[in-house]
């Protein structure tokens, strides 16, 4: 099977506006579906409450005429068209579908971050994770999420075979940004959530393109927007992830990035595996 992640930072954008940015979020989507994946995970869609508008449906439905989709949006007391996740599934496939609650602090559970797939022999979740945020204000707060998500992953691996994916924000070691010497106090490469990373794993788990690609340098998953020259300087971090339960690592056939070109912020990112 094949599946596909993205934070695409604003379906809504993506399929309505007409901006530049937009075109170009459009341009990767064509680049997603000439990939033929099986699940296609997208973060940050920032829908209304109500989930995809009839004009969305519409659009959705000449993109991806042979595929489902399950949405979650961010609801009260959480900001409006903030976060979301949408899960995109082949019609064959037929999942049963849950949203799953953590019992996170603050709003988290109300900001629609995680979606997960049951099928027989295994789960998919897909997850955009929170940022620490501006001047690490709500790093404790992330510290406590990534605890009961990694407990969370680690009671589904009991009873099945796991793939979680999604937008982690963080770089879980120096090698996966380009700057490691200044960002150590940076929201996604603090110790507290690289920590909770490691944690993560080690419940069981494993970063299924550091398993393929070893060390490797110089390959990342976002650069900021807001740096003209960051993309074209490779400055990156790679904050993406597919991870996987041990029990599936030797069935890997790949995990890269596909390329989007000139856009910058997030990259999709794939993984193919014998399951």
């Amino acid at each position: 099977m094949k599946f596909i992640s993205w934070n695409i930072d604003s379906l809504n954008a993506a399929l309505t506006s007409d901006s530049n940015r937009a075109k170009m979020s459009r341009d990767v989507l064509n680049t997603i579906i000439d990939e033929n994946a099986d699940i296609i995970c997208l973060q940050e869609t920032k829908l209304p409450r109500t989930g995809p508008s009839k004009k969305h449906k519409e659009i959705l439905e000449k993109y991806f005429p042979q595929y489902d989709y399950s949405w979650v949006s961010s609801q009260e007391p959480a900001r409006k068209s903030y976060a979301g996740c949408l899960t995109i599934y082949k019609k064959e496939l037929e999942p049963k579908i849950t949203f799953p609650i953590l019992g996170a602090p603050d709003t988290m559970d109300n900001e629609a971050r995680i979606i997960t797939l049951e099928f027989n022999d295994f789960y998919l979740t897909q997850v955009y994770t929170p940022n620490a945020g501006s001047g690490l204000n709500r790093l404790a707060l992330r510290q406590i999420w990534d605890e009961k998500f990694a407990s969370y992953l680690e009671r589904l691996d009991q009873d099945k075979a796991v793939i979680a994916c999604g937008d982690f924000n963080v770089a879980h070691k120096e090698i996966d940004l380009k700057h490691p010497e200044n960002n150590h106090r940076s929201a996604g490469f603090t110790d507290e959530e690289r920590n909770g990373f490691t944690n993560l794993l080690n419940k069981g788990f494993v970063d299924t393109f550091r398993y393929l690609h070893g060390d490797i340098e110089g390959k990342y998953t976002w650069w900021a927007q807001r740096v003209k020259t960051s993309k074209i300087n490779n400055s990156g971090w790679r904050i993406d992830y597919f991870i996987v339960s041990d029990r599936l690592k030797e069935k890997i056939k790949e995990s890269d990035m596909i390329d989007s070109g000139d856009r910058q912020d997030h990259t999709p990112i794939f993984m193919s595996i014998d399951i």
